[in-house]
C-alpha cells in the first residue's frame, strides 16, 4: 500500500507540472513572444493572407473547398474509394464547370479536393485561369488585369501557387 501511495503522489506532481508547464507556461511565453515588435503582425489572424477567406459574389476568385467546420479546421477522412466522397467530388466538379462555364474535363483537381486544413489560401494556376473570365466579367476589370493580379499573386519556388486571400484583396483596391 505504502508504494501505491508513493507512485500515486509522484504521479499527481508529475500531472501538476506538466498542467503548469504545458497549459499556463508554454502559452504565456508564446504568447509573449507574439508581441514582440515586428512579429505581432504576423500572429495575429487580421489582416493575414495565410488562411483562405472564401467572398461571396462572382467578382471573387473561389478559393479549395473545406471540410472545415469553423471554428474547428481539419481535413475529411474519407479516401477516394469511398462512394460519398466520389459523389461529393462529382458534385463539385459538376457545380465548378457550371459556373466558370467550362467542361467538367478541364476543372483542376485542387479546385474539387478539399485541402488537409481547410485553410489553405492557395489554388493551382490552373484553377486561377479558369475564373479569370468570371471574375472579369463580374468584377467590371479587363480581363488583362485580372491576369496581371493573378500574376501578382503567384508565388512559389517548387510548387506554383496563387494566394486567393490576396488575389481578392488586389481586386477590390482595382
Amino acid at each position: 500500500m505504502d508504494n501505491f501511495l508513493k507512485q500515486s503522489w509522484a504521479g499527481l506532481r508529475i500531472l501538476l507540472a506538466l498542467t503548469v508547464i504545458l497549459g499556463v507556461a508554454y502559452p504565456a511565453a508564446v504568447w509573449g513572444v507574439s508581441r514582440i515588435p515586428g512579429l505581432h503582425g504576423n500572429a495575429e489572424a487580421v489582416d493575414t493572407t495565410l488562411v483562405a477567406v472564401a467572398r461571396e459574389g462572382d467578382k471573387y476568385f473561389v478559393p479549395r473547398p473545406s471540410a472545415a467546420t469553423l471554428p474547428a479546421s481539419g481535413g475529411s477522412n474519407k479516401g477516394e474509394l469511398n462512394e460519398d466522397y466520389t459523389k461529393v467530388i462529382d458534385e463539385r466538379r459538376t457545380a465548378i464547370a457550371q459556373r466558370e462555364g467550362v467542361p467538367e474535363d478541364q476543372v483542376p483537381q485542387d479546385a474539387v479536393t478539399a485541402s488537409a486544413s481547410g485553410l489553405d489560401p492557395n489554388i493551382s494556376p490552373a484553377y486561377a485561369e479558369i475564373q479569370v473570365s468570371r471574375v472579369a466579367r463580374a468584377s467590371g476589370l479587363p480581363v488583362e488585369k485580372v491576369k496581371e493580379l493573378v500574376e501578382a499573386a503567384t508565388e512559389g519556388t517548387f510548387t506554383t501557387t496563387v494566394n486567393v486571400t490576396a488575389l481578392n484583396r488586389a481586386i477590390d483596391a482595382a
